[in-house]
Formats: C-alpha cells, structure tokens, sequence
C-alpha cells in the first residue's frame, strides 16, 4: 500500500465514515427527494489505493432507467504521509485538481465542510 499501514488506514476510514454520518449527509442529503431526473440518495466513502474518496450515490428518476444508481466522486484525499493529505476536487470534466497539499485528517476534512468547492452537488 505504499507506506499506508492498516491501523491507520482502519482510522481514516473511521473518522472518514463519521464525519460523512454527522456532518455531510445532515447538511447534504437529510431527506430523499426522488425527482423525474437523477436524484442523490447516499453520501459514502470508499478507497482506491492509498487514496478515500468521497461520492455522492444518485438514483435515476428517468422513465428509461428509473431506479439505477451510479457514483459521483466530489472530492479525494490522497495519503502521502502518515496524518498528511493532499485533497482533490472532482472537475465536472472527470479530472482532479490538487488544491490543497500536505493537510492533516483534521484540517481536510474541516477543509471539506467549509470550502464550498469541495462540497457534493
């Protein structure tokens, strides 16, 4: 995993999944709106590597393929260090952007619930 020990990796997750519980989906996504058009139904986390992304799930309200789901990543944090992160934001071009480097846990995910352009749609 590149440097990423398990029991700090079990940690991110953790703090990870709290902070989507009891920050994102509150402010985010507090009730389901189904809608005729592709509509958020989750907000999750999940690893590729050594980075954790944060998506938006959607369902589809269109008549052709009403009920599918898909994810929408809206923003990573690449581990580079122990406790350090760069974080990502996900263009609507499907890129990253790197705009910010070198974080601790803490300051990225205070970065993800103030800074507007990390925030899901």
């Amino acid at each position: 995993m590149s440097g990423l020990e398990a029991p700090e990796k079990a940690h991110i997750t953790t703090t990870c999944e709290r902070f989507i519980t009891n920050v994102l989906k509150p402010r985010f996504l507090p009730v389901l709106r189904p809608t005729e058009f592709n509509y958020p139904v989750d907000i999750q986390g999940k690893w590729h590597g050594t980075r954790y992304r944060f998506l938006q799930r959607y369902r589809s309200g269109f008549a052709d393929n009403r009920g599918e789901e898909f994810d929408a990543p809206f923003v990573r944090l690449d581990w580079i260090a122990p406790d350090r992160f760069n974080i990502q934001w996900h263009r609507h071009t499907g890129a990253w952007f790197c705009i910010h480097r070198g974080k601790t846990l803490a300051q990225a995910l205070k970065l993800i619930e103030t800074d507007g352009i990390l925030h899901p749609n």
